[in-house]
C-alpha cells in the first residue's frame, strides 16, 4: 500500500504495535468474535494499524490520542449495534480520508470497494458553501444518498455521533450547543425511524444533558431518589402474573426499567406537570424466550388482565400492525391494586432484539424467510424520498426529510383495505400523495368512512380514505401548511417555487420596461442593493412583490434614481416603501432588538461586560438558567434559557451569532418569573398565597390569577426573583400550603 504520508508507507501486515495498542487490538477481536457471526480477523487488524498509524501524534479536545474514537466507534458497531466485520473496519477507518493523508483509492486497493463506499458515505462533503448550516444540510444529503445503496453508511454515523456525544463535554460550550441540536434534530430521529431504541434514547439524553443539564440532573435525581421503592413496587405488581406464567410452562423474562430522562421531560413540559404527576415514568417488559411466538403474547396479555383491571384506549397492537421501522409488541396499560398506572409491554426474543437494535437486528436475521423484504422496507422510503422533488437548497431538503421522522403514527386504509403508516396529523392530501404523486397533484376532494370532508380534514387511525381526482393538476399552495408528510410538502414547495418564478419574471419585465423608457442603466448586483435598502431579502422578492401588484414598479425607479443620484436611498423614502411582507418582517425585527437591558450581570466569554443586552421574553431567564446569547443586527446580546423552545431554531438558523454568556455573582437586580399552582379550592387559599410571599419571604408578587372549578383551583403567580435559589425556595414553601397539590415552575 503506497500512501502520501511517509510514515505509513510500509505494509501493514508487517506493522508491530505497541504492547498497548496490541492489547487494543486483542480486545476489539474478541468482542467480534463474541458478538459478530463471523470475523476476518486480518481485515480488522488491518484497519486498525492504519487507523493508529494515519492518526499517530493527533489527539482530540479531551487530549486523549485520536485514534481512541474510531476505536470507540468500532466497539459500538460491534457491542451495541451488532453488523459485520465490513462495518467494523470501516469504522475504524472513518475519518482517515477526511483528516489525514490516506485517500479513498489507499482504501479501496488495500481494503475493497465495499468499505471505501462505506467510509466515502460517511465523510464529509468537499467545497465551499454559503453557510455553515448550508455545509451540515449538504453532508446530511451525501449520507442519505449513500444510505440509499448501503444502510451500514448510516448505522456507523450513528456510532459515530454516539461517541462524539459521549466525550462532548470537552468542547468549546458554542460547539456543544450546536452539535446537540443537530443530534437532536436529525439523529435522534432518524435513529428511531431506524427502530433503534437504545441508541435514539442515549442521544436524546446526551442532547438534553448539554443543552439543559440543569433539567436534565433534576430528573435524573428524581429517578434515583425512587430507585429502590420502584423496584420494589414493580416486583410486588409481577407476582400475580409471574405465577401464572410459570404454572404455564412458560418461559420468559422481566425488565422494568424507567423511561429516558428526555422523553419524562418531554411529558413534563407537553402536560405542563411536574415530575411526580408524570405516573408513566417506567414500563415493565415481558420477555418471552424462543421457541415463543406472537400468539403466546396474547396468553400472557390474558394472564396480565385476569389479575389487573386495562385501560382500554391505552391498549396498541404493534404485533399485528408494526410500526414503520419494524417495532413489534403488545401495550397496554392496567391500574394496580395500589391505583397507580402501570404500562406493560409483551413482546417476544426476537421482537425485543429488534425494538433495541432495529434494522442492525433484521440484517442479523435477514437470512430467515422474507428478512429480505424487511430490510428492502427500510431502505424503500429513503429511496422514496431521494426521487420525489427535491428542493433547490440542502437545508430545505433537510427540513423537509425530518417530516419523515415522525414519532406518532396512524394507520388508514384505502378504498380496497390496503393499510398505509402515515403521521400523526397528516390529512387526505398526505394520503393521495403517499398513494402517487399524481394522485395528489389531482386531488379534488375526499371521501373519509364514506363520506364527503375537506381534504384539510386530519385523520384518525382506523380511517378508510378515498381521494376523488380530475384530469389535470388541481394544487393548492395554501396546503403547504396543512401537510406533514415530505413528499406532499416537497411537491408543493416545488409548485409554489415555480409560480414565485413565474411572478418573478414578470415583475422583471415590468422593470425592464419601466427602465428602458426611463434611459436608466443597471446591473443586476446594484440593483439587489437597492432591494437590500427597501428591506428585501433578495432582488427576486423584490421582483416578485412587484409582479404580484404588492409594490408599485415606479417606486423602484424613484428608489434607483436617488441611489444613482446619491448613491444611496434616502432613509425617508426607504420607510415610505415599508409596505411589503419582507419589510414588515425587519421592521418587527428591528423594533425587538432596540429594547435594550442594563449591563451588569452579564459576563461575556469569562469577563464582565457592559455590552447592551435583553432578555428574551419567550422563556425569562433567570440567574442560575443555563444561559445562551445572541447577537443582534444592531450588535446587543438577546439571553434565552439553554431549554427554550426557540433556542434551538436559533442554533439552527443563526449559530454563527451564538456567544457564550453567565451569570456575574450579585447582580442585584430582581428578575420576573412565573409559577403553576394547582389544588384544593377553599377560603381563604387565594389569601394565605398572597401572604406568604409578599410579608413572609418578602417577595414582590406582579400578579395572581386563580380559576376555580368543582372544588379544584388553578392558577398563575408572577413573582420577581433574584435568582434560581430564590425561586425554588418560593416553590418549596408554595408546597406546605394547605390544599395545594402541585407546585412548579411555569413555561
Amino acid at each position: 500500500m503506497t500512501i502520501q504520508n511517509p510514515d505509513i508507507t510500509q505494509d501493514l501486515a508487517t506493522v508491530q504495535l505497541d504492547p498497548a495498542q496490541q492489547v487494543e487490538l486483542n480486545n476489539l477481536l474478541n468482542e467480534c468474535q463474541a458478538h459478530l457471526e463471523s470475523c476476518d480477523a486480518d481485515l480488522i487488524s488491518k484497519a486498525f494499524k492504519l487507523a493508529f498509524l494515519s492518526h499517530k501524534g493527533i489527539v482530540r479536545a479531551s487530549g486523549e490520542p485520536y485514534y481512541l474514537h474510531p476505536l470507540e466507534v468500532a466497539r459500538i458497531v460491534v457491542k451495541e449495534i451488532g453488523m459485520d466485520d465490513v462495518s467494523v473496519a470501516a469504522a475504524l477507518l472513518h475519518d482517515t480520508v477526511e483528516d489525514t493523508e490516506v485517500s479513498l483509492d489507499d482504501i479501496r486497493s488495500e481494503f475493497g470497494p465495499t468499505v471505501a463506499h462505506l467510509i466515502d458515505g460517511m465523510t464529509k462533503i468537499s467545497g465551499v458553501f454559503k453557510s455553515k448550516g448550508a455545509k451540515q444540510a449538504e453532508t446530511f444529503m451525501k449520507l442519505l444518498l449513500s444510505m440509499a445503496e448501503d444502510l451500514r453508511v448510516v448505522l456507523i454515523k450513528f456510532a459515530d455521533r454516539l461517541h462524539n456525544m459521549r466525550t462532548i463535554q470537552h468542547l468549546p460550550r458554542k460547539k456543544q450547543l450546536s452539535i446537540a441540536n443537530e443530534t437532536m434534530e436529525l439523529f435522534a430521529p432518524l435513529a428511531h425511524r431506524f427502530g433503534i431504541y437504545n441508541i435514539k434514547s442515549e442521544l436524546e439524553d446526551l442532547s438534553f444533558k448539554t443543552m439543559d443539564p440543569t433539567g436534565y440532573k433534576f430528573i435524573a435525581r428524581k429517578l434515583r431518589e425512587k430507585k429502590d421503592a420502584r423496584e420494589k413496587f414493580i416486583s410486588k405488581f409481577l407476582e400475580p402474573v409471574e405465577e401464572q406464567l410459570r404454572a404455564s410452562g412458560f418461559k420468559f423474562n422481566v425488565k422494568g426499567r424507567p423511561k429516558h430522562i428526555y422523553s419524562i421531560y418531554r411529558k413534563m413540559t407537553r402536560q405542563q406537570k411536574p415530575f411526580e404527576e408524570i405516573y408513566d415514568l417506567f414500563a415493565i417488559r415481558i420477555i418471552l424466550q424462543e421457541p415463543h411466538t406472537k400468539e403466546d403474547c396474547w396468553r400472557v396479555y390474558s394472564f396480565i388482565t385476569d389479575s389487573y383491571t386495562p385501560i382500554p384506549e391505552r391498549f396498541r397492537d404493534f404485533i399485528s400492525v408494526p410500526k414503520a421501522n419494524g417495532y413489534q409488541s403488545l401495550h397496554t396499560t392496567v391500574v394496580s391494586s395500589t391505583g397507580q398506572k402501570v404500562e406493560i409491554q409483551i413482546r417476544t426474543e426476537k421482537m425485543d432484539e429488534i425494538a433495541e437494535r432495529g434494522f442492525a437486528a433484521h440484517w442479523r436475521y435477514k437470512e430467515g424467510p422474507g428478512k429480505e423484504q424487511d430490510i428492502n422496507r427500510f431502505v424503500s422510503w429513503v429511496r422514496d424520498v431521494l426521487d420525489n422533488p427535491r428542493p433547490e437548497a440542502a437545508t430545505e431538503f433537510v427540513e423537509d426529510f425530518q417530516l419523515n421522522l415522525y414519532t406518532d403514527e396512524i394507520y388508514v386504509f384505502s378504498p380496497k383495505g390496503e393499510l398505509k403508516t402515515l403521521p400523526k396529523g397528516a390529512t387526505p392530501i398526505d394520503f393521495a400523495f403517499e398513494i402517487h404523486s399524481e394522485v395528489g397533484e389531482r386531488a379534488l376532494a375526499a371521501k373519509v368512512n364514506g363520506k364527503i370532508v375537506p381534504l384539510r380534514l386530519r385523520l384518525k387511525s382506523g380511517d378508510q380514505v378515498e381521494i376523488i381526482t380530475g384530469k389535470q393538476i388541481n394544487l393548492n399552495p395554501d396546503w403547504i401548511n396543512d401537510v406533514v408528510t415530505h413528499k406532499a410538502r416537497a411537491r408543493l414547495r416545488q409548485y409554489i417555487k415555480q409560480k414565485e418564478r413565474k411572478v418573478s419574471n414578470e415583475g422583471r419585465q415590468l422593470w425592464n420596461k419601466k427602465a428602458d423608457r426611463a434611459g436608466i442603466e443597471i446591473s443586476d448586483q446594484e440593483l439587489a442593493k437597492v432591494a437590500t435598502r427597501l428591506r428585501y431579502s433578495s432582488l427576486q422578492m423584490l421582483f416578485f412583490d412587484i409582479g404580484s401588484g404588492v409594490y408599485d414598479v415606479n417606486k423602484l425607479l424613484k428608489a434607483v434614481k436617488s441611489y444613482m443620484s446619491k448613491g444611496r436611498v434616502d432613509e425617508s423614502e426607504a420607510r415610505s416603501d415599508l409596505d411589503s411582507p419582507a419589510a414588515d418582517h425587519y421592521k418587527i425585527a428591528y423594533d425587538i432588538n432596540n429594547i435594550h437591558g442594563g449591563g451588569e450581570g452579564l459576563i461575556l466569554n469569562g469577563e464582565l461586560t457592559d455590552v447592551r443586552f435583553s432578555f428574551a421574553r419567550c422563556c425569562n431567564p433567570i440567574p442560575g438558567d443555563d444561559v445562551v446569547g445572541f447577537i443582534s443586527r444592531e450588535g446587543d446580546i438577546k439571553i434565552h434559557r439553554v431549554s427554550c423552545k426557540n433556542t434551538r431554531h436559533l442554533i439552527k438558523t443563526d449559530g454563527e451569532r451564538i456567544v457564550d454568556v453567565s451569570w456575574a455573582r450579585n447582580t442585584g437586580n430582581q428578575f420576573m418569573a412565573a409559577i403553576r399552582i394547582v389544588g384544593e379550592d377553599r377560603v381563604g387559599l387565594v389569601s394565605d398565597i398572597s401572604s406568604l410571599i409578599s410579608k413572609n419571604l418578602k417577595t414582590n408578587m406582579k400578579s395572581i390569577n386563580v380559576t376555580s372549578d368543582s372544588g379544584m383551583f388553578e392558577g398563575t403567580l408572577i413573582i420577581m426573583v433574584d435568582g434560581i435559589g430564590h425561586l425554588e425556595k418560593v416553590i418549596m414553601r408554595l408546597q406546605k400550603v394547605n390544599g395545594i397539590k402541585e407546585v412548579y415552575r411555569y413555561e
